[in-house]
């Protein structure tokens, strides 16, 4: 199995046992900085981008997108894509 493959095993596997609903995001770089910067943090160079997300949200400052990292931004992203909606409405 891939890398990506197993995150994604991993990724689910912790969202179900945490309620997450939705499947996990993509744990790629592309996807990862496109998540930083819709919550607002630079996200080059990419390690020290995560790194500052997973401060912020009460992590453990690693700086590895691994499965809690990734749902929390995906989620926090969200939430800020509903709020801006909502906001134009």
């Amino acid at each position: 199995m891939s890398a990506r493959g197993m995150l994604s095993v991993v990724g689910t596997a912790v969202g179900g046992l945490i309620g997450w609903s939705e499947p996990p995001p993509p744990a790629d770089p592309a996807s990862v900085r496109a998540l930083l910067a819709e919550v607002g943090i630079p996200p080059s160079p990419l390690e020290d981008g995560v790194r500052v997300f997973q401060e912020r949200a009460g992590l453990e400052p690693d700086g590895v997108a691994g499965p809690r990292t990734v749902h929390l931004l995906a989620r926090y992203a969200k939430e800020i894509r509903e709020l801006h909606l909502g906001m134009a409405a």
